[in-house]
């Protein structure tokens, strides 16, 4: 399986209208299937599953005409979240690891949707995706996907709409030729890694101003009234500083990743 990125160009008012609210029921329905598993064990001792709660979606459709605006298996792929949540919660438990409760999900905990199955949910024709319920948006294709397309996400970031694909694969990976090397790493604090041959790799390079932007950005934060305008401006501006670090930090791991790989066998 493999994941392609891209950015959705310029969406309109309206597609980003549904956009949000397709989040929002999604996220609704999600919160409300967690308040029935909850309230099912407290009073009844009852466990209900994911298809418990999937079967209840046409009848909750009936009384709640606008969560017929939402494609039928985002609906559905809202409360398989709920349950994978669940099993990774029973299977921490089992494990004796921390098991950290399912919580419910606030509005900024929940940026993305998906369509399970290619068939009838998306289409994609060049730069132009289709998506039952909401319309066309143009995607920016960087590259070509190949293989078999699963799955489609929507997912919300603070620089804009994104389209993620999962592809299905076929065969093996080309293989890289052998160098007859191996490599010890000892991750660190003041270097990013020590490698067994003496090599020191350091921190990336944008770090320190990137953290002197960012600490600038959480007094400014600070000072401002809370609900005020002046502070919600101020908190995009600290998203947007923490979504340019997190993205400096993957380029620069991929970056390294990619010449150990390609440097050594082991």
């Amino acid at each position: 399986m493999k994941a392609y990125k891209f950015k959705i160009k310029r969406p309109s008012k309206a597609i980003v209208a549904k956009f949000d609210n397709t989040l929002s029921l999604c996220r609704e329905l999600y919160n409300s299937g967690l308040r029935e598993r909850i309230d099912a064990y407290k009073l009844n001792q009852i466990s209900i599953s994911y298809q418990d709660q999937q079967n209840q979606l046409p009848e909750i459709k009936e009384v709640r005409d606008d969560l017929n605006n939402v494609y039928s298996q985002v609906l559905q792929d809202a409360l398989k979240r709920l349950d994978k949540t669940f099993k990774a919660f029973f299977g921490r438990v089992k494990r004796k690891d921390k098991a950290g409760f399912p919580r419910f999900k606030g509005q900024n905990r929940y940026d993305s949707f998906t369509f399970p199955q290619a068939t009838g949910g998306f289409r994609l024709d060049g730069d132009n995706l289709y998506l039952s319920k909401i319309g066309k948006v143009k995607i920016r294709l960087s590259q070509m996907m190949k293989g078999r397309v699963k799955t489609l996400t929507i997912k919300r970031e603070v620089s804009g709409w994104f389209a993620i694909f999962t592809v299905e694969t076929e065969g093996r990976s080309a293989i890289l030729p052998k160098t007859g090397k191996s490599i010890g790493i000892d991750a660190g604090i003041e270097n990013f890694m020590t490698l067994s041959n003496g090599e020191q790799i350091e921190n990336f390079k944008y770090f320190e101003d990137s953290q002197k932007r960012l600490r600038v950005a959480q007094r400014s934060v600070s000072r401002k009234k809370k609900g005020s305008h002046r502070r919600r401006k101020a908190v995009l501006q600290l998203r947007k500083i923490h979504a340019q670090i997190k993205n400096q930090r993957n380029d620069f791991a991929h970056k390294v990743s990619t010449r150990l790989v390609k440097d050594f066998d082991v």
